[in-house]
């Protein structure tokens, strides 16, 4: 069907370009929410009056947040070149855009993290101090499960901004339906395989928003 209205579409490579894209956007996604879980957790832990209260600690990972969050995408990946090189091996391929989406996520999911967090109950938190919880006890019993829905819905977020950065990648060698439609749409002058990347994407964002909103219905019990 694609190939009758879109004649000048290589169906294999099509597919493998959107295949690409989930691949980036699912595993920078894991790491993203790992890395901007932990970058989360240190801006409100050692925040003042925080568990952890740290002034040079807090000043240190909010610098980073507040850098890789202002330095434009895709002259990021730019800057990242060698790392990515020493990393990965090669800086073309879903691979080696990988860091770079992650390090341009992380840091704005962790400030969302840090919202979440902030609007826990300090209650709740004293009160599990008052009974003599652990730190760690407090950040997985406490913490994280009191602002689940709001940590998914920032995921959610993150994710699509994350399918947006692959697209961008895609423009210098890293694979995925933006390489596919500057390649052999816009640089060929097709606009029609432009045009079906295009809705591939949004299909794809209406996809990770749907299962993004569900999840967070089904964990908020308020």
């Amino acid at each position: 069907m694609l190939t009758n209205l879109f004649p000048n579409i290589d169906i294999e490579d099509f597919w493998v370009a959107t295949y690409e894209t989930f691949y980036m956007t699912i595993l920078a996604l894991i790491g993203t929410c790992i890395l901007g879980l932990i970058l989360g957790l240190l801006l409100y832990l050692t925040t003042k009056d925080g568990i952890w209260q740290n002034n040079v600690v807090n000043l240190i990972v909010a610098a980073f947040v507040n850098i890789f969050r202002a330095i434009p995408f895709i002259i990021l990946i730019l800057l990242l070149f060698p790392f990515t090189d020493f990393l990965i091996g090669t800086i073309r391929g879903p691979n080696a855009a990988l860091p770079a989406l992650i390090i341009g996520s992380a840091p704005f999911y962790g400030r969302l993290v840090e919202i979440a967090l902030k609007e826990v109950d300090k209650g709740v938190v004293e009160a599990a101090k008052s009974m003599g919880a652990k730190t760690s006890t407090i950040i997985l019993r406490v913490l994280i499960p009191e602002s689940m829905p709001a940590l998914i819905s920032g995921l959610t977020v993150t994710a699509i901004a994350l399918i947006g950065y692959t697209a961008m990648a895609g423009v210098i060698g890293a694979g995925g339906l933006g390489n596919y439609a500057y390649y052999f749409g816009f640089q060929r002058r097709d606009f029609d395989v432009v045009f079906l990347c295009t809705i591939i994407i949004v299909i794809i964002v209406f996809i990770f928003q749907f299962i993004g909103d569900f999840i967070t219905n089904k964990v908020d019990k308020r």
